[in-house]
């Protein structure tokens, strides 16, 4: 049966996990309307991370959306700053959403990332965080609007483009802020491969069954070797947190994020659907 995590103090569900077999999970995304991470988010995300650090038998999971339009997007402007500043460090020491996307990487599961919709801000960072993306071509959506909205990203892609990338690809997606489509993410390296939309699903599931058949030891000791070639460590990542949180209390954010808000950030609609063209136009 699907498992709702639902212990946040609003009892928000926003997470789903379902077992195809005991070997392959899956992680839906499910807050609609726009699937915004916010600070009731990360108890429900740390339990999924936590039962594939602990649960002896899966192999491989996938995350993707129950969200139209949306894989994951950026995180709540409109909850209280200290609704998330008041979350204790995770068991690594980082801040609770660095936390979590360092031990998803380095969990002994192979972790695929579905992307249809939007993938932006926090939803860049999991997709980044997990081992594998696949996009879909015509609907996939990849982007970091943070700067064009005077604020800093905190999930670590500054640490973990330039690795996929190269430095002036990541440069040019992180300080650039516009939307990258599913066919240039797959040139620059983003993503593994973007797909006909219509195709994407059965790859994925396809790929991830194949995982799923191996042997679970050899998987997470092959992991473990790419892992040390490619992994960012932690002390270039813990920073980038306690940066993005005092870029969000700057004057320059506070008037770029107002301006947002009126034209229609955090509503469904055109601003939410065309985020990176409409940050690029506050300035103008």
């Amino acid at each position: 049966m699907p498992e709702k995590f639902n212990r946040t103090a609003g009892g928000a569900k926003q997470i789903l996990l379902t077992r195809p077999s005991a070997h392959y999970w899956r992680v839906t995304l499910d807050h609609p309307p726009l699937n915004i991470f916010g600070p009731d988010t990360i108890p429900q995300l740390n339990e999924v991370i936590t039962a594939l650090e602990t649960d002896k038998q899966v192999k491989v999971v996938v995350f993707d959306s129950a969200v139209e339009g949306f894989f994951l997007t950026h995180y709540d402007f409109v909850a209280k700053l200290e609704d998330t500043t008041r979350l204790p460090p995770g068991p690594t020491g980082l801040q609770p959403l660095p936390d979590m996307l360092v031990r998803l990487s380095r969990a002994p599961v192979v972790s695929i990332a579905l992307i249809r919709g939007r993938a932006t801000g926090v939803g860049s960072e999991l997709a980044l965080a997990c081992d594998m993306r696949f996009a879909s071509r015509e609907k996939a959506i990849l982007s970091h609007f943070e700067v064009g909205a005077g604020v800093v990203p905190g999930g670590g892609p500054m640490a973990r483009l330039p690795r996929l990338m190269g430095r002036g690809r990541a440069l040019e997606v992180l300080l650039g802020a516009n939307d990258i489509p599913g066919d240039l993410a797959e040139l620059y390296g983003y993503v593994n491969r973007s797909l006909p939309d219509s195709d994407l699903d059965a790859f994925v599931e396809s790929l991830a069954t194949r995982i799923a058949s191996f042997d679970k030891q050899a998987i997470s000791e092959t992991k473990r070797f790419v892992d040390v070639a490619s992994l960012p460590p932690d002390f270039e990542i813990a920073p980038e947190w306690d940066v993005c949180l005092a870029s969000i209390a700057r004057p320059a954010a506070q008037k770029r994020i107002g301006m947002l808000m009126e034209l229609g950030f955090h509503r469904p609609g055109d601003v939410e659907n065309r985020l990176g063209h409409y940050v690029g136009e506050l300035g103008q």
